[in-house]
């Protein structure tokens, strides 16, 4: 498995574009609803790169098989912190070691960075709960009622985060 950062969306912006509507279709909640059109997904990766946001995806097997982001802060008393955001693993390619992967490689990323606190939400019944636990993110909380799942449903978030030093 090969992790690389993507600084430019439009040779991949069509694999990322798949690869998110699988992920909405499996039940991911990604703030966005079932089923995504091809118009959502593409707008989505159009607006995603900028100074304070790196993307990172997974290749196996020649095919981008996950996504990570780091959304640094660009607040004046925040250049120690950054969100890891939008953690996804095509559903054909899970259970080989790819979320955790790209998890890491975002905390390295951090760290070259000088951001040592890392934070994020996620479903609170999902399964990226174990992943985080194991990696070592701290649970802050839970927030009732936080987003809605890809086909509606109303869904609690845990909020983490972790200390990289």
């Amino acid at each position: 498995m090969e992790i690389k950062e993507i600084t430019d969306i439009q040779n991949d912006r069509a694999e990322l574009s798949r690869l998110f509507q699988e992920v909405v279709a499996q039940g991911a909640s990604m703030n966005y609803l079932h089923p995504m059109s091809d118009e959502t997904a593409a707008r989505y990766w159009e607006g995603v790169l900028s100074e304070q946001v790196h993307l990172y995806v997974a290749i196996l097997d020649g095919q981008i098989a996950g996504t990570v982001q780091l959304h640094l802060s660009d607040k004046e008393n925040g250049q120690h912190r950054a969100e890891v955001a939008k953690l996804m693993t095509h559903p054909d390619a899970r259970r080989k070691g790819v979320a955790k992967a790209l998890l890491q490689h975002a905390e390295q990323a951090a760290i070259q960075k000088n951001r040592w606190l890392l934070m994020l939400d996620t479903e609170k019944d999902g399964p990226a709960n174990v992943l985080y636990q194991s990696e070592g993110y701290m649970l802050i909380g839970e927030i009732p009622s936080y987003s809605q799942d890809p086909f509606g449903e109303y869904k609690n978030v845990n909020v983490y985060y972790k200390l990289l030093n």
